[in-house]
């Protein structure tokens, strides 16, 4: 997939390198949580695991002008949630560039281009994430408890 500005390539073996600084970014760390990914040896591990699992999607997002990837778009069937939810994450130097948005209304507007319901999770802490979900049109519906995490539940009805 491609915009103007961005190419959303599915997530490969090869993104390695670019999975590990992600996943220890500050934002990550202190938004999602850490997963031990210390190697390319663990990232690639890691990348494994994603792409095996059959109700999980990642997008790998990269400026067009020099193919850079900068962050990521991910969509799952979590088991404690009726629909899809769709997530992004980026690295804190493409942070509030309207990269995610872009990426993200690319991803929305091409899978669920017809009238379907989408969820989207994060902590009550992520006043970032919030504040892009609202823009991208979802709207808080209740706050729940999962993995002994309180999260707070988006939808957006397309």
């Amino acid at each position: 997939m491609k915009t103007e500005t961005l190419i959303i390539d599915q997530l490969s073996l090869t993104d390695h390198s670019f999975i590990r600084a992600l996943v220890n970014s500050s934002g990550w760390l202190e938004f999602i949580g850490d997963r031990n990914v210390t190697s390319d040896e663990l990232a690639t591990d890691y990348i494994h695991r994603i792409l095996n699992h059959p109700t999980t999607r990642y997008w790998v997002v990269k400026l067009a002008s020099n193919n850079v990837p900068i962050g990521i778009i991910t969509l799952l069937k979590r088991d404690y949630l009726e629909f899809h939810d769709i997530g992004f994450a980026f690295l804190p130097e493409y942070a509030k560039q309207g990269f995610a948005y872009e990426a993200s209304k690319k991803i929305m507007n091409d899978l669920f281009p017809e009238s379907s319901i989408l969820y989207a999770i994060t902590i009550p802490e992520n006043i970032k994430s919030i504040g892009l979900l609202k823009k991208l049109g979802f709207e808080f519906e209740k706050e729940i408890i999962a993995n002994k995490e309180t999260l707070n539940v988006f939808k957006l009805t397309t």
